[in-house]
């Protein structure tokens, strides 16, 4: 009898198992969720133009995001120069601030002061719907 061929599964399961361990480790997560705002409330609906806005987020610590990445100063000028690199020309671009309901007012006014500087003219402030009692 001649011998039968046979497949050895153990090592495919090893390899399928590095593969897995490979993407869950290499794998890039929402930062956004990450960050945990507290939005100021309003009693006002507003409506944001369309397309596709640039958000800044404020953090309770005062730390600012464009988009998904972190301005590591906290000063006028480094968060102008941000925000020009990520919006390019465009000025007309409708500009929504996040910033959480704990955080520093001068880091919200130091927002609103580098898009004013930019030129940037259409800012909203988001907000939640006030909770009715």
């Amino acid at each position: 009898m001649p011998d039968e061929p046979e497949i050895n599964l153990v090592s495919l399961i090893d390899v399928v198992f590095c593969l897995i361990i490979f993407l869950v480790v290499t794998t890039t997560f929402d930062q956004r969720s990450a960050l945990k705002l507290v939005l100021p409330q309003s009693q006002a609906n507003s409506e944001i133009d369309p397309g596709e806005p640039l958000t800044i987020l404020v953090d309770a610590e005062g730390r600012f995001f464009i988009g998904n990445d972190e301005v590591l100063k906290r000063d006028v000028g480094s968060l102008r120069e941000a925000i020009t690199r990520v919006a390019g020309e465009d000025r007309e671009r409708p500009v929504v601030l996040r910033a959480d309901a704990r955080t520093p007012h001068q880091s919200v006014v130091t927002a609103m002061d580098a898009l004013g500087q930019a030129g940037f003219r259409k800012i909203s402030i988001a907000t939640t719907p006030e909770a009715t009692p």
